[in-house]
């Protein structure tokens, strides 16, 4: 599992847990999400996150 950061805000979306209060199941992949999903602390796309160094 991987995490990713949002660029614009540093959100850390992790896989392992998702964000399902938005509809992402935990274990999700993140290419899996749907493109409308959006970052929850700053509403940045998908675009803006980055894959995290681990």
């Amino acid at each position: 599992m991987a995490s990713y950061v949002c660029t614009k805000c540093g959100y850390l979306f992790d896989e392992r847990f998702g964000d399902p209060e938005h509809g992402v199941t935990a274990g999700t992949p993140f290419e899996k999400i749907p493109d409308s999903w959006l970052c929850p602390r700053c509403k940045a796309t998908k675009a803006f996150f980055a894959k995290r160094n681990e």
